[in-house]
């Protein structure tokens, strides 16, 4: 069942996407929870900011990566946030639960790794002398 699915301008809220697939019959939850860090291998100084930004289908074809995940063994929430994110700021959270934790993990980590790899959403890194970079171009194949 999926209970979050959204890319949004507003701060995410873990404890929503947690209580978002709390259920009497899961006996496990797996969650991620990505954030802006203040640095990149590729970075010559210090990130500062990270700059999302989302093509108008993003949201389309996250409900379609959430879609293809949903079984009647697991509840899922996730969303994506866009716009400018400062460093500590949550720019991920997926929550999944499910009646054992073996799915669980394995669902979380493959929605996961789909968002990152799939959803047409893209980050402009901003150091602190102001150099800046896009990462992570992809999306919409």
């Amino acid at each position: 069942m999926i209970t979050i699915s959204a890319v949004s301008g507003e701060p995410l809220d873990v404890t929503e996407h947690l209580r978002a697939v709390a259920s009497p019959s899961a006996g496990a939850t797996a969650l991620f929870v990505g954030t802006v860090r203040d640095n990149d291998p590729d970075a010559a100084g210090r990130v500062v900011l990270l700059e999302y930004s989302a093509h108008p289908d993003a949201e389309r074809v996250l409900g379609e990566i959430t879609a293809s995940l949903d079984t009647d063994d697991v509840r899922l929430a996730v969303s994506h946030r866009v716009g400018d994110l400062a460093v500590g700021d949550v720019a991920i959270v997926c929550a999944v639960s499910s009646v054992h934790r073996a799915a669980a993990y394995e669902v979380n980590r493959e929605l996961v790794e789909r968002v990152k790899a799939e959803l047409p959403v893209w980050k402009k890194q901003v150091e602190s002398d102001g150099a800046s970079a896009w990462i992570g171009l992809g999306g919409l194949a």
